[in-house]
């Protein structure tokens, strides 16, 4: 995403409204999903959700405001835990920005295919992921008008329909309700029947996570507002629609109208007027959660490639500062993904469920870690630990409920995760993968040699790997302190090219600074250890400097935990990893 802070950065409507029309889309067919499960009792369901919901606000706040970088769960658990933990949750995330996109074109174009009659889905739904691919390339100002276009249409819709069913409810009366609500429980019981609805409910919180991954393209203070926005929408719609539709409809034509659920309930409580107006209003809100997947996974795909877990291809960008190539690359994915699955909406729903449900579980670890490892970093407030986890017992209880729920979808998630995985670990051990191969061609016959070199080079490749520098900052830390970054270096980066820079101020302490370093250098071989000196205080404009003179993005420079009396947020420091 554009990193320059001349140029457009989103109000409190256009945050909420991209990411909103993703978790908001849920209110089309989360009602059904959880009456499906838990019957009557569907919208207790609901409200339990919410309750969760409210919980990861507090979590999502704390960790963003600890560290408001773009990437989500991966930013927290890169800043906190190892590149390989952050890296499979940046694996997850991506996963489910794929099935979210095609769930949600595939599903506008089924609406749509109700209103217009005749249409070929799969074609239909390329088109629909390749218009969106093209707003995601014009910029994110850009496609975010359209999305708030698409989410007050969609927030008008579901309010009217909400008073015409209250309005027929009024002159219709309560007996429908109470004959749904007498009803036998078929789920095995009422508790029983409330956790698989609240475990199929979950889906209706999918998309509160995305804000996080564009918080850069924010203005400030706005991503609070996002998640109370999304907050406030989903907990007040969701059970609503599904209390009215236990009002309005028998049980039996309910479970007969999942598909279109609320469309039906327009038909059934103001006529056909409305139930095409809630069908066009499904066609525009899917298709703007594809654009919420677009703008997700850009930022996203931009931080963990800077982090050189993707390839450098990927950071091409246009005049107005968009990493097209990424954006192209995830609707090639996305198309693959579909035709693969031949639209098979299980299978997507397979890979969606399981990739969101831990990806929230991870930035609930994310926090907890947070707390114990980076306590003294400022931020605007504080989840209980007891919140969080219980909020991360709900998540692995609604996972667990799923896998009950649909066994065969896991089994297609992990199809899914292990390609993914696979590739990621490739891309975090590449240099180790590379001096395998030049050992295994060394080997074999002259001419297997001189064809996998001549179209490999793997030596141009190890010495590419291998010749970006990493910078330390130190305030004249201990041996000790120095150890434990020598570690991290050499088990998270590819790289072996290490500048340990000392700031020497009044403040600073380097006694026995150089003598440490040459223990360090003796210790570690295979790590290049180049240690500067350099007067002049620490901050924003020093990293600035340095980073331009020596050519190391500060995605590479690496600092301990600041503490209280640091007088600047993390934010201020241009990317600057956070590693002790």
């Amino acid at each position: 995403m554009n990193k320059n802070p001349t140029l457009h950065k989103l109000n409190e409507l256009q945050a909420t409204a991209i990411c909103g029309n993703d978790i908001s889309s849920s209110c089309l067919y989360v009602s059904a999903l959880t009456i499906a499960y838990a019957g009557q009792f569907a919208w207790i369901s609901l409200l339990v959700v919410a309750v969760v919901l409210y919980l990861f606000r507090k979590i999502y706040g704390e960790v963003v405001g600890a560290l408001p970088l773009n990437g989500g769960a991966y930013n927290v658990l890169l800043n906190t835990a190892s590149k390989r933990t952050a890296s499979f949750a940046a694996c997850l995330t991506i996963l489910s920005y794929m099935a979210t996109a095609v769930i949600s074109a595939y599903e506008a174009m089924f609406y749509f295919h109700d209103i217009a009659g005749s249409l070929p889905l799969i074609p239909a739904t390329i088109m629909v992921l390749a218009i969106f691919m093209m707003l995601a390339i014009i910029g994110i100002g850009e496609s975010a008008i359209v999305a708030v276009i698409i989410f007050i249409t969609h927030l008008a819709s579901l309010t009217l329909l909400v008073l015409t069913c209250c309005w027929f409810l009024f002159n219709n009366g309560l007996a429908i309700f109470i004959a749904n609500w007498h009803l036998p429980v078929t789920s095995g019981g009422i508790v029983t029947a409330l956790f698989l609805g609240f475990s199929a409910a979950m889906l209706g919180i999918s998309g509160f996570e995305s804000s996080a991954n564009f918080v850069e393209e924010q203005r400030i203070g706005v991503f609070p507002k996002t998640l109370r926005n999304m907050w406030r929408v989903v907990s007040f719609f969701n059970p609503i629609i599904a209390l009215l539709a236990l009002a309005i409809l028998p049980m039996a034509s309910i479970n007969n109208h999942q598909e279109s659920l609320l469309s039906y309930m327009g038909l059934k409580a103001s006529g056909g007027w409305l139930s095409y107006i809630i069908s066009m209003d499904a066609v525009l809100v899917l298709s703007g959660a594809v654009l919420t997947s677009y703008v997700g996974v850009t930022g996203l795909a931009e931080r963990i490639t800077l982090d050189r877990i993707l390839p450098n291809f990927f950071l091409a960008q246009t005049k107005r500062g968009v990493n097209y190539r990424i954006v192209i690359g995830f609707f090639i994915l996305c198309v693959s993904i579909l035709l693969v699955t031949r639209g098979d909406l299980a299978s997507l729903a397979g890979v969606y469920t399981f990739s969101f449900l831990l990806v929230m579980a991870l930035f609930g670890v994310g926090n907890l870690l947070l707390k114990a490892k980076r306590d003294k970093l400022p931020r605007l407030e504080r989840a209980p630990v007891l919140s969080v986890v219980v909020a991360i017992g709900f998540i692995i209880a609604a996972f667990l409920g799923n896998m009950r729920l649909n066994l065969a979808s896991f089994y297609v998630f992990i199809h899914y995760l292990i390609p993914a995985m696979l590739f990621i670990l490739l891309m975090l051990n590449r240099a180790r993968v590379t001096r395998w191969l030049i050992y295994a061609t060394a080997h074999l016959g002259k001419p297997i040699r001189r064809l996998v070199n001549k179209t490999l080079r793997p030596y141009r490749s190890l010495v590419k790997i291998s010749s970006q520098e990493l910078v330390f900052f130190t305030r004249g830390d201990n041996v000790a302190i120095l150890n434990r970054v020598m570690m991290y270096v050499e088990d998270n980066e590819a790289t072996k090219r290490l500048k340990i820079v000392h700031i020497a101020n009044a403040e600073s302490n380097n006694n026995n600074l150089k003598k440490d370093i040459e223990v360090l250098d003796r210790a570690y071989p295979d790590i290049d250890i180049d240690f500067v000196e350099i007067e002049g205080q620490f901050g924003p404009e020093m990293i600035d400097r340095l980073s331009k003179e020596w050519q190391i993005p500060k995605n590479f420079m690496f600092i301990g935990s600041p503490g209280n009396k640091f007088p600047y947020h993390v934010s201020e420091l241009g990317g600057v990893r956070l590693i002790m």
